[in-house]
């Protein structure tokens, strides 16, 4: 459904569920139990196996549930538990990166935007299409699209439905990187690394520094602790040394 491997500091998770990674219970328990598996790692790629990245929530839980009062409760309080898994996703000290390399629709969209950095290959498909089926992004797509991409685009694309390729993505800000498809599993490995090379406790704080509501003094409070740690110390010498 969800696997999940370790190389050093690099965590990935690999979606698996056929065919398209449908988003049921079972998976979204899934991938909160991968999240609890981070806590070693300092980067974690979420990538897929499939032949979408992920469509979003599986149409026959929701064609099981919207007839009536209670089958639509139910689905209202899978959608919250869907949220409360995308924003622990979000809250992580690692950093997250989504690589797209298929369909990013809908639910699938609202966990890419929820990790930190995004690459899509150049003809991925991405989108928030809700509105044709009468409903909206409710896992946090209406919140965090226009926070990456600006509310013009989150507009353009929530209330026109419409499906961009990885390309337009980048373009619009709403992807880091679109690359052609087959060179996207090296390139998003090669980034993944590169930050994994680097140290956890500067890439946590400055993280949680980033859209704090009081930034600048959280800046400040992670200065002190970088300041004091070892490996800071170690590579500051090492810097100035070379400079001399």
């Amino acid at each position: 459904m969800i696997a999940f491997e370790r190389e050093g500091a690099l965590a990935v998770a690999t979606l698996a569920r056929a065919p398209v990674n449908a988003i049921d219970e079972d998976w979204l328990a899934r991938l909160e139990e991968v999240l609890g598996e981070t806590s070693a790692a300092t980067v974690l790629l979420i990538r897929s196996n499939q032949k979408a990245f992920c469509a979003g929530a599986d149409l026959e839980l929701m064609r099981s549930r919207f007839d009536t009062p209670e089958g639509r409760t139910r689905m209202v309080a899978f959608v919250r538990e869907i949220q409360r898994v995308l924003a622990r996703l979000e809250r992580l000290p690692q950093v997250t990166i989504a690589e797209i390399g298929a369909g990013c629709l809908g639910g699938g969209l609202e966990l890419a935007l929820a990790c930190d950095l995004r690459i899509a290959g150049d003809d991925a498909r991405l989108g928030l299409p809700e509105p044709r089926l009468g409903l909206i992004p409710g896992a946090g797509g209406t919140q965090r699209l226009p926070r990456i991409a600006g509310e013009a685009a989150a507009k353009r694309l929530i209330l026109g439905a419409e499906v961009i390729t990885g390309a337009q993505a980048a373009a619009l800000g709403v992807v880091h990187w679109a690359v052609p498809a087959k060179e996207l599993q090296e390139r998003a490995r090669s980034i993944a690394r590169d930050i994994a090379s680097l140290p956890a406790a500067a890439l946590a704080e400055a993280k949680a520094c980033i859209g704090h509501a009081n930034g600048y003094e959280r800046e400040l409070e992670a200065t002190a602790r970088l300041l004091a740690q070892d490996e800071t110390q170690r590579r500051v010498r090492a810097f100035l040394e070379k400079r001399r």
